[in-house]
């Protein structure tokens, strides 16, 4: 229990100060190339802080644990519009461009729902899996798009936001070493991942050391670990004053763990679900739309909105600990 605990922490370390220096160097880079930060926050940010889900999933899938890898994407989709916005939130209110509102964000309650008709029957075919694939390659080709559009239209870029008081001993875009920085987040981003891992292994192992049910580990521990680096990387972009950069992270990991996690664990495992997953995908789908009205609301989530949000995460929690996420 003693190495459970020490792991936990541990894990907590590493991806404090790991995924804000991850932030840092994507930020950089988004102001180097004159890149929206929207689309460093879905595709680099939030499928990079994703790979836990993938890895999880994928794994879990390839032992025949369909349960466990649906499980842990429903899961971290929840977690990531009530937790990581929530707490987020309760930091700073989180402002949102009204146009990633409209277009990222109604892609991500898309393939939210998407994910949710597919499970909703109980069962989980290969070509499904391989439509929610398809659909994520769909997806990230529109992010791009738009993102470009943006700039061709000369909206506002990273290179263009007003600089934060942690931005005054930033260096200018000139002096920035694309090369160091690339490195950097690559290996901030191995780091956050390693701590990801550690707090998910000492946090199971400590659960299961007190009595506490495979499922619930499944649908709650394993998914809240793998959403851990969203959690992290969020709270140092806000630090950052990187509101649309938090905005896609949350919004590019939903649609990543919605339709490449969830897609994959169904081409490698298809096969039948627990009933448990039938109101397990209607919590999934009423967090995201509770999530999005507050953020279409004045375009921003305010730290009372954060605290119901987070109050959400909580109910959804001890609702799976005491099985009331299956259907009876």
């Amino acid at each position: 229990m003693h190495m459970s605990a020490v792991m936990l922490l541990g894990g907590l370390v590493i991806l404090a100060f790991a995924a804000d220096r991850f932030v840092l160097a994507a930020s950089r880079l988004s102001r180097l190339w004159g890149l929206s930060p929207v689309l460093v926050g879905a595709l680099v940010v939030g499928m990079g802080t994703s790979a836990p889900e993938l890895l999880v999933s994928t794994l879990a899938a390839s032992d025949g644990e369909l349960d466990l890898a649906i499980g842990n994407a429903v899961g971290s989709n929840v977690a990531n519009v009530t937790l990581v916005l929530g707490v987020t939130a309760l930091f700073s209110p989180l402002i949102g461009s009204a146009r990633v509102l409209r277009r990222e964000g109604v892609a991500m309650l898309a393939a939210v729902a998407g994910m949710a008709f597919v499970i909703y029957d109980l069962q989980v075919t290969r070509v499904e899996g391989i439509i929610l694939l398809g659909s994520m390659v769909v997806a990230g080709t529109l992010i791009v798009r738009w993102a470009r559009k943006d700039a061709a239209m000369g909206l506002t870029t990273a290179a263009d936001r007003p600089p934060s008081d942690e931005d005054t001993a930033e260096p200018e875009v000139g002096e920035i070493d694309w090369r160091k920085e690339v490195g950097l987040g690559l290996l901030s981003l191995l780091a956050t991942l390693a701590g990801a891992e550690l707090l998910v292994v000492g946090g199971t192992g400590l659960a299961e050391r007190i009595g506490v049910g495979s499922g619930f580990i499944g649908m709650t521990l394993v998914a809240v670990g793998t959403s851990l680096p969203e959690l992290a990387t969020s709270i140092a972009g806000i630090r950052r004053n990187e509101n649309d950069l938090v905005v896609g992270n949350v919004l590019g990991s939903n649609l990543f763990n919605a339709l490449a996690v969830a897609g994959m664990a169904a081409v490698i495992s298809p096969g039948q679900l627990e009933a448990r997953f039938q109101a397990g995908s209607l919590s999934m789908i009423a967090c995201a739309c509770l999530a999005g009205w507050f953020a279409f609301t004045g375009r921003k989530i305010v730290r009372w909105e954060g605290m119901l949000l987070f109050i959400g995460f909580i109910a959804f929690v001890l609702m799976s600990y005491t099985g009331g996420l299956e259907m009876r």
